[in-house]
């Protein structure tokens, strides 16, 4: 693990620059207290980044579990009985992983994680834009263009200044200098453009480009170790038998389980190496994560994507540069919290459109068009559900539409036609049935049966097909009866031989041989 370090320390800072707004502002947004976030992202990178196999995914809070928390604390009556709900969860999800239920995320199709990834990057993209440009929307719930066009509208010009440096700095480090020498690969671009920001910040004070105190980062700042300490929250095991939060605890279990499947999968096809994470040991390694971080007042952790894939785009090689990147926040809260607080909100939103525009290129569109509707219906449909609802609602709206696109291919693919001939007044219609015909494929076959004009003969080939509906089989034994008025025969050809006219369907397709 260690002989990857000079890949892994540099990506471990970028991580940490990634990872240090992204708990703050998801502790925020979940009504919880922002310490909080970062006890969960110390957790998920040191305890979770220890005990999982995944060598390039970051753990920490998610985003897309902050309205289940920010629900759950006002529902359970507090933060310290929501933290019994968190460790019940990491329990249920240890349970999860010694039952081996790991497999669930591998049911779900490319187009949907494809979509999720490209739906998480657009939304961090439209999430950062109002501190690119210095606008602190005031909560109120404003619609996209709305917030947009204030955002636009009240762009201050400290703000927008640095950040616009910092994104070219990240550009010319990306694109050119980490081409020039070992230098720049071990000094990273997101370093440079937060000393940079803290720079700026420090030297326009008092003139028209400084940069307001509450457009910058804000951590807790301890007056002593008792008041460290005193940060601390701890559950209220008294709830623990309570229905409401045996209930929250196994959501927790169910969603976060879910959210890092998804993301393990995603991230799995986007690791260089295509390494292949154990699923199952990750679920474990969650578990323990949740239970530890509920237990000293963290949020719920989960595998997280803009961590992961900003740790993959930064050249992290090992779990390593997870771990460290937990001891980075760590320190940091301990040792160096005024310093950070000087770092402009806006150089971290620089950061993350890059980060977001890696996700969501525009030449995965393509792509995903290139591949046929089949493939780019639930795509898009799981990008616009992220943007426009949440998370897990673009994840599960992708899914059911991949399915009913499933079942339409399954229907139109149930069978082939091949008309012949037409010689001596009779139509030649031959009909080859799929390897498998379920009862989806009912109205498909019922209606070519009954479009066949009189005078035909039908053959029936059922040498590939494995698997066949009793439903079909019905609707076959139906059709036997019509087809005497309207002068059709039928001649079925099996593995076993022909059969002219049979009388039994059923006896029929019992002769054929049992397949596992």
């Amino acid at each position: 693990m260690f002989k990857n370090i000079k890949n892994d320390l540099p990506a471990s800072i970028v991580v940490f620059f990634v990872a240090l707004p992204l708990c703050l502002g998801i502790a925020l947004a979940s009504g919880a207290p922002l310490f909080s976030g970062l006890i969960a992202g110390i957790v998920g990178g040191i305890v979770v980044g220890a005990l999982s196999g995944s060598q390039i995914g970051v753990s920490g809070p998610a985003a897309g579990l902050a309205a289940i928390v920010l629900t759950s604390i006002g529902a359970l009556g507090g933060f310290e009985n929501f933290l019994v709900a968190v460790v019940l969860g990491g329990a249920i999800q240890i349970i999860l992983g010694i039952l081996k239920a790991g497999v669930i995320g591998y049911y779900f199709p490319s187009s949907v994680i494809k979509g999720m990834l490209t739906g998480i990057g657009i939304l961090i993209i439209y999430k950062q834009i109002p501190h690119f440009f210095g606008y602190k929307a005031d909560g109120s719930g404003e619609g996209i263009l709305t917030e947009l066009s204030n955002a636009l509208g009240n762009i201050s010009i400290g703000t927008t200044v640095i950040a616009v440096i910092s994104l070219a700095i990240l550009i010319l480090w990306s694109n050119v200098l980490s081409k020039k020498g070992k230098l720049f690969t071990l000094v990273q671009g997101p370093l440079v453009a937060v000393v940079v920001g803290i720079l700026y910040y420090t030297f326009t004070k008092g003139t028209s480009f400084e940069i307001a105190n509450d457009l910058l980062v804000s951590v807790p700042v301890p007056e002593n170790f008792d008041s460290f300490l005193g940060q601390f929250a701890f559950p209220n095991f008294a709830v623990i038998t309570r229905s409401d939060v045996l209930l929250t605890g196994f959501t927790i279990a169910l969603v976060a389980s879910l959210e890092t499947l998804l993301c393990v999968e995603a991230t799995d096809k986007i690791d260089p190496q295509k390494r292949i994470t154990p699923t199952n040991r990750e679920l474990l390694a969650q578990g323990a994560g949740n239970m530890i971080s509920g237990l000293i007042g963290g949020l719920p952790v989960t595998q997280v994507i803009v961590r992961s894939s900003a740790n993959i785009q930064s050249g992290g090689k090992t779990k390593l540069s997870a771990i460290v990147h937990g001891f980075f926040l760590l320190i940091s809260v301990i040792a160096i919290p005024r310093l950070l607080n000087l770092i402009p909100l806006s150089v971290l939103a620089a950061v993350l459109l890059i980060v977001g525009y890696k996700l969501a290129k525009p030449s995965t569109f393509k792509a995903m068009w290139n591949a046929g509707r089949k493939q780019f219906v639930p795509f898009i449909v799981t990008v616009l559900g992220i943007f426009f609802i949440d998370l897990l609602w673009g994840i599960g709206l992708g899914l059911a539409v991949g399915i009913v696109v499933i079942l339409f291919k399954s229907y139109q693919n149930s069978h082939f036609l091949h008309i012949e001939d037409n010689s001596n007044g009779r139509h030649m219609i031959k009909m080859t049935l799929a390897e498998e015909v379920t009862f989806f494929n009912k109205g498909a076959i019922l209606k070519e049966l009954d479009q066949l004009p009189k005078d035909t003969y039908l053959t029936l080939d059922v040498r590939k097909t494995r698997y066949l509906d009793n439903d079909i089989v019905e609707i076959l034994e139906d059709f036997s009866e019509k087809a005497k008025a309207r002068n059709i025969d039928i001649k079925i050809i099996s593995e076993r031989g022909i059969v002219e006219n049979p009388n039994s369907y059923i006896e029929f397709f019992e002769l054929r041989p049992k397949t596992a």
